[in-house]
């Protein structure tokens, strides 16, 4: 098939609002839920610990503790079932992948150090 075709067809399915966040940031995804015939939003709430994929295939993974217990969820940046993608912080972080957090307990576990803007100089 022809890479312009291609290229024409996803350029359809990209998001319209640009989801514009990073690894370590604290996050709200508001996603649609389908439950016979009746559809509502479910929010999952926590730390993207990770970015994978390029364009359409974008992914990104969204950890949180629920009751005790790690509770990870894989999104497709540009779903369509993805609502919305709202940052509730913003985190400073030295890594691409945030798999340690998997190791830590209680607080330590979604404690990312929050990202501070730095002054400008003269």
């Amino acid at each position: 098939m022809n890479q312009a075709l291609l290229d024409k067809i996803e350029a359809e399915q990209y998001r319209k609002n640009k989801a514009d966040f990073g690894i370590g940031d604290t996050v709200r995804v508001h996603t649609r839920v389908v439950e016979g015939d009746k559809e509502r939003i479910q929010i999952f709430s926590g730390v993207v610990i990770g970015r994978r994929g390029r364009g359409l295939n974008s992914m990104f993974t969204v950890r949180r503790i629920s009751y005790g217990e790690g509770v990870e969820r894989v999104f497709p940046v540009h779903s369509p079932r993805v609502e919305k993608i709202e940052v509730e912080r913003k985190g400073a972080v030295r890594r691409a992948k945030l798999t340690y957090l998997r190791k830590r307990v209680g607080k330590g576990a979604t404690l990312v150090k929050e990202a501070t803007a730095k002054p400008k100089k003269a």
